[in-house]
């Protein structure tokens, strides 16, 4: 159905242009016309219409003015315009306004049928496009809770790679580099700095959990996870790298509005904990900042910047550069942990180039804690007495470039062992696996098995095998107990039997179809070769 409005001065146009759409169209349309500027305007906000034919020159308001005027209250409406008067100047000041034809008169109806044709096409077109936007946007509205769910669990959990990240501000639409988490905590009610009846509540808040979560969308342009235990995690992305203290009090006051109006729509009492501002990747820190607020005040709102929770640096201190320095320590990025140490240790040397024993002693805490983050996600074996040099290396010389080499040395090392060793005791499983198949291969051995002698779960034992070896496990017992079945065919005279029962099947069936599968022949056909 396309709605047309006629716009003309003169009645026997009108009718005649109502006659040619009726007999072409039919119920196709629907058709309402005004004879003056005036009245087409207000037609047109009433009757709002796909397509309008307007005659430029018409009592009071011209036709120029009239669609200028309508175009404000609908941009889609699209003109056909009319006149007895071919002046370039209108049809310039048409073809500004979008009009899709321009059309002198007396009009022939060939003409006029075309125009309509060509308008209804274009109309067409935009009424699939608008329907398939809105399909698009319902889908978005479906899966974007379970996309803002993952961000926030990949945060949380720490389990997010940095391409992980990118990707989901893309498909969120995130341009922030910096953000900030706040936790809501929900409860029958409170006493002291806690929330009673978590287990009930948390199903309460599970029941209304499209609802507080158009609530806090409403306060805080966010993304929002899922109900944890009695708790909503949310992640609110932020343009500066800190906030200052107006932001600060306007964000708390904002906090406290929303948590009322959260009352109020569900009857479910609540408490907001707010975490310092940082780097995506520090998320999972100002998490914890927020509930850590919430434990040590009574209050509605905590935020972590009014509350000793956590030690402040000096305001000159790059702790962004410490915290990279320990994250590419335990991901194993030995280049560029060793690049961050060296920078690290250059902004000591430039800042406090005589306070040597300071040095030694920021070098040595972080050279320890880098070997405790490779002991622990490395796998590594403890020993104690393997730093028994460190202090007197670092005390017999006052050379900042030795004390730099040294610094770096032990960061590389922490780097490459935190990865490394997991690689090693990777590799010392398959090997261990690998010999004991080698002894067993003519038993009825199984995955699980062998999975027993490495001492980890089947699954994981599976999963590492495969990367190891670029073969699963049945592969590669089948490639063993086929090189030996060769060999047994080649060199000795046991009987079909006997060989089938020396390389671990039982059914000698079974062997000959196995064997043609994996060496192209069967058994008896490649021993008279």
């Amino acid at each position: 159905m396309y709605k047309i409005m006629l716009a003309d001065d003169e009645g026997i146009v009108i009718d005649s242009l109502e006659f040619i759409i009726r007999k072409e169209f039919g119920d196709e349309c629907v058709v309402e016309y005004a004879k003056t500027g005036r009245s087409v305007i207000e037609l047109a906000e009433k009757f709002r219409p796909d397509i309008a034919i307007m005659d430029i020159q018409m009592p009071g308001i011209n036709g120029i003015e009239a669609m200028k005027e309508i175009r404000k209250s609908n941009s889609s409406v699209l003109f056909i315009v009319m006149s007895a008067y071919d002046k370039f100047d209108y049809a310039k000041e048409a073809i500004k306004l979008g009009v899709i034809e321009y059309i002198t008169k007396p009009m022939e109806r060939t003409k006029i049928i075309s125009v309509l044709k060509k308008g209804m096409e274009m109309v067409d077109r935009e009424r699939e496009k608008r329907s398939n936007d809105l399909m698009v946007k319902e889908k978005l509205e479906t899966v974007a809770p379970i996309i803002e769910s993952g961000l926030i669990y990949d945060i949380l959990l720490q389990e997010n790679f940095a391409e992980d990240i990118d990707n989901y501000k893309t498909i969120l639409g995130l341009s922030a580099t910096h953000a900030y988490m706040i936790s809501i905590v929900c409860g029958d009610g409170q006493v002291g700095s806690h929330m009673t009846n978590a287990v009930g509540s948390s199903v309460r808040m599970q029941q209304h959990y499209q609802e507080v979560r158009e609530c806090v969308k409403e306060y805080f342009n966010c993304i929002v996870g899922t109900v944890m235990s009695n708790k909503l995690a949310v992640l609110v992305p932020y343009e500066k790298d800190r906030m200052d203290y107006n932001e600060r009090i306007d964000l708390i006051e904002r906090a406290r509005e929303l948590v009322r109006y959260m009352r109020r729509k569900t009857n479910i009492s609540f408490r907001i904990g707010i975490g310092r501002v940082g780097e995506l990747r520090e998320m999972a820190e100002s998490h914890n900042e927020a509930l850590n607020a919430l434990t040590i005040t009574t209050g509605s709102v905590a935020h972590a910047d009014d509350l000793p929770i956590r030690c402040d640096y000096e305001d000159d201190y790059p702790i962004h550069l410490e915290k990279r320095l320990f994250d590419e320590v335990e991901k194993g990025e030995v280049n560029h942990a060793r690049a961050t140490a060296g920078s690290f240790f250059d902004w000591m040397a430039d800042n406090n180039p005589d306070s040597l024993m300071e040095i030694r002693l920021k070098i040595l805490e972080f050279a320890l804690w880098a070997e405790h983050i490779a002991y622990e996600k490395g796998g590594m074996t403890y020993s104690f007495h393997s730093r028994q040099d460190y202090l007197p290396t670092l005390m017999e010389t006052e050379d900042l470039n030795i004390f730099k080499k040294w610094f770096q040395e032990k960061i590389t090392d922490a780097s490459r062992n935190s990865l490394g060793k997991r690689e090693e005791k990777s590799n010392s499983i398959i090997e261990m696996s690998k010999e004991y198949i080698k002894n067993n291969f003519n038993k009825d051995i199984s995955l699980d098995e062998v999975s027993r002698v490495a001492n980890i779960s089947p699954y994981y034992f599976s999963k590492i095998f495969k990367e190891g070896t670029g073969e699963n496990f049945i592969e590669y017992l089948t490639g063993i107990r086929m090189e030996k079945a060769k060999e047994l065919l080649n060199t000795t005279e046991y009987s079909m039997k006997e060989i089938c029962s020396m390389c671990g099947y039982s059914d000698p069936n079974y062997f000959s179809r196995s064997f043609k599968k994996n060496v192209g022949v069967t058994p008896t056909e490649y021993k008279n070769v």
